[in-house]
């Protein structure tokens, strides 16, 4: 008995040295912080020994921009001066150049100039990164002139998503269906899914992104009723997929859910978050920047920067948040770069991707209309 008792106690001891010390496992003490009611479960859970190291790492480095000055923005025009300048013609052959280089050590700090210009003509078009650059600069803009509601006066420049690399860390290609099985007694899976890093290792879809981000479907989960029927649109695979999304989404920013809801009623507008009013304007920047800018790309890429849809990759929420809330610790990259402020050439237009919901700008609450919306059986409701 005695000895039993020993094994059972060294036994503890071992399990609760993997707990504490190995990974997926947090040691006490860990910060907390109320956002909603008491009883509500409305609150940030922080670990500070993960805090730390996670924003020494994404500050390191940060680029410094060189002041610009009046005399920067004198002088002739870059479009007057340089051959086939068919963006931010209108800058100073100064501030262009400025911009040039700064975009060089946010992109291409290896390669240089050569990552988008053939040296020996800097005019020609030949190099298909010159092309990818033009959309990227117009959707900068656009995201920094048209989508405030969700970038406020922060803004992003191409460091935001970049940071230093040629193609951002995180971006995501179309699934390809014929690509779920794997081998061995495992190659049925019955349907099932895999558990992926993009939706935090559980088992739900592993590709949201393709439905909600790409072909823009309707994210509703919630029904009125105890079991789904078909008019509600809110199927338990779509509820799936939905959560699949606000796995990503929490993970991505490092937040719990409550970041957004309201913990007694995820689907419902009244008592949520501030932040959850920025999130859904985020889910249509990203919806808007991949059909208007992104997507479009795939004619112009080689076929090793394509997935196997024959697509090239697109952006999601980690792609510029990186697990933080604000990307970059909210440092305020675009004000030093006025010319990534406002949109050069006309933007297409975003009528495809607004959604048939009138957005909750003026208050959390949904309006009269929207909550007609919501409880009608044949919309179902929308969790964002």
């Amino acid at each position: 008995m005695k000895i039993a008792a020993w094994f059972i106690g060294a036994i503890g001891v071992i399990l609760t040295a993997f707990m504490l010390f190995t990974a997926g496992w947090e040691r006490p003490p860990i910060d907390s912080d109320q956002s909603g009611f008491r009883g509500t479960g409305m609150a940030e859970v922080s670990n500070p020994r993960i805090e730390g190291p996670l924003m020494e790492d994404q500050m390191e480095g940060l680029p410094q921009a060189t002041p610009l000055t009046a005399a920067m923005t004198a002088g002739p025009k870059a479009g007057d001066v340089y051959q086939n300048v068919q963006i931010l013609d209108d800058l100073s052959v100064t501030q262009f150049n400025r911009l040039m280089t700064a975009i060089t050590e946010w992109v291409s700090p290896e390669q240089g100039c050569g990552y988008c210009h053939n040296l020996n003509n800097l005019a020609d078009d030949s190099v298909y990164t010159k092309h990818v650059t033009r959309n990227m600069l117009q959707m900068t803009q656009s995201i920094n002139s048209e989508w405030t509601d969700h970038v406020a006066e922060t803004g992003v420049t191409c460091y935001t998503c970049h940071r230093g690399q040629n193609v951002p860390e995180y971006a995501w290609f179309n699934g390809d269906p014929e690509a779920t099985a794997v081998a061995g007694m495992a190659g049925w899976r019955a349907g099932q899914n895999r558990a992926t890093e993009e939706v935090g290792l559980t088992s739900l879809p592993e590709d949201p992104f393709t439905a909600y981000l790409d072909e823009q479907q309707a994210i509703r989960v919630l029904g009125n009723e105890a079991l789904p029927y078909d008019e509600s649109n809110a199927s338990i695979q779509s509820t799936e997929m939905t959560y699949a999304l606000m796995i990503h989404m929490s993970t991505s920013l490092g937040v719990n859910c409550t970041y957004c809801h309201n913990s007694r009623s995820f689907g419902t507008w009244e008592g949520s978050t501030p932040q959850r009013v920025t999130s859904w304007y985020g889910i249509r920047m990203a919806q808007a920047m991949n059909s208007e800018y992104v997507s479009p790309l795939s004619s112009v890429l080689p076929p090793h920067r394509l997935g196997p849809t024959g697509e090239g990759q697109k952006i999601n929420c980690q792609t510029c948040h990186q697990g933080v809330q604000k990307p970059l610790y909210g440092t305020a990259m675009a004000k030093d770069y006025p010319s990534l402020l406002t949109l050069s050439s006309p933007a297409p237009s975003r009528a495809s991707i607004e959604p048939e919901a009138s957005s909750p700008v003026e208050s959390l609450a949904l309006s009269e209309e929207q909550e007609q919306e919501e409880n009608d059986p044949a919309e179902g409701s929308a969790l964002y």
